[in-house]
């Protein structure tokens, strides 16, 4: 086995040369920003990179025909989402270092840059696209691509034609066992008027739902009876009712056992969006203070698309949509003694 030397390993002398500002050549006059520029967004994309690594590999994972709650697999889901989040928070803080440069600094450098932008960013919008975020649903989809080598609009259009990692936990949701067998639930108490054609605990807590809302807050009922498939709707949603349901037996209950792992899982999905927004809004005021209203170099409105993508590009909103119909532990309905058993540790 040959030896491994750290400057071979890292391929350091790639890596290290491979910073070559615009300003630098003749007959310019060399702008000293221009290599914290470049670095900062060399920084960004091998992120990126890392950050793809992993959610392939949870895609990978979530995608087996078997996973089973109560095994190691979903312990790697979370913590890898888990190091995802620990990037993305890297990738915000990264803004302070960017933020060093003020916007003369940039515009010593600026207009050489033209047409290259973040815009540009391909890997970006392939993250995007493999956590969920849908062709229709983008802000600006009509040229967000339009920027890009043929090949990264193939690489786009190929990462939306696969099971985003989203669609991926409807699934998994969806094979939630607690409310497949009548037996389970023999013993449950109804404290309200059973609702026909519903399952008797979501009667139960639809009801206690509905005596928890204030006036103001009416119409959550009847969205509610919408994503957790109790009404009619023609609310397109990647989340289910069914996966909804689960979710929200998930949250609701996530002191048992079973229940705690997949709890992290959507937890991590949530922390996810609030760390892609967070990096979003940093970076488009880092824009805004850096250029104004001008545009971006790549040809976007600049801060008013940033703003647009930043306000629109919530992955888990539809998780994030179910707190609205949660209810104080102390008014849960108690569940039978046969499901408690099935979310403890031991199955018996």
């Amino acid at each position: 086995m040959q030896p491994q030397y750290y400057a071979d390993y890292l391929e350091l002398n790639k890596v290290l040369n491979a910073q070559h500002p615009v300003s630098f050549q003749p007959p310019h006059t060399p702008a000293h920003d221009e290599m914290l520029f470049i670095i900062i967004h060399q920084a960004y994309e091998l992120w990126f990179k890392q950050i793809m690594h992993e959610v392939e590999s949870v895609a990978a994972i979530m995608e087996l025909p078997a996973l089973h709650d109560n095994s190691p697999q979903l312990q790697t889901i979370v913590h890898r989402l888990h190091r995802v989040n620990t990037i993305m928070q890297v990738l915000v803080h990264q803004m302070d270092i960017m933020e060093t440069m003020t916007p003369m600094d940039f515009l010593d450098f600026r207009d050489m840059l033209r047409p290259a932008s973040g815009f540009q960013s391909w890997q970006f919008k392939v993250l995007e696209a493999r956590l969920g975020l849908r062709y229709a649903d983008r802000f600006g989809k009509e040229y967000y691509t339009s920027m890009l080598r043929p090949e990264y609009t193939a690489m786009v259009r190929d990462a939306e034609s696969r099971p985003n990692l989203l669609q991926l936990i409807n699934k998994w949701l969806e094979r939630m066992p607690y409310f497949d067998n009548d037996a389970l639930w023999s013993g449950f108490e109804i404290t309200s008027q059973a609702l026909p054609d519903l399952h008797a605990f979501w009667s139960e807590y639809r009801s206690r739902l509905q005596a928890s809302l204030d006036s103001p807050e009416s119409a959550n009922l009847q969205f509610f009876d919408k994503v957790i498939g109790f009404a009619e709707t023609n609310i397109e949603r990647q989340l289910g009712p069914a996966a909804s349901r689960a979710a929200l037996f998930i949250m609701l209950y996530r002191g048992y056992p079973i229940l705690q792992m997949p709890y992290l899982l959507l937890e991590a999905c949530l922390e996810l969006d609030e760390q892609l927004s967070t990096w979003r809004y940093r970076h488009m005021n880092m824009v805004h203070r850096m250029i104004g209203h001008r545009i971006g170099t790549g040809g976007s409105t600049g801060k008013q698309y940033l703003k647009g993508a930043a306000d629109s590009h919530y992955i888990f909103a539809e998780v994030a949509q179910l707190s609205s119909f949660l209810i104080e532990r102390r008014n849960l309905p108690k569940l039978p003694e046969a499901v408690e058993r099935m979310l403890g540790f031991v199955v018996g």
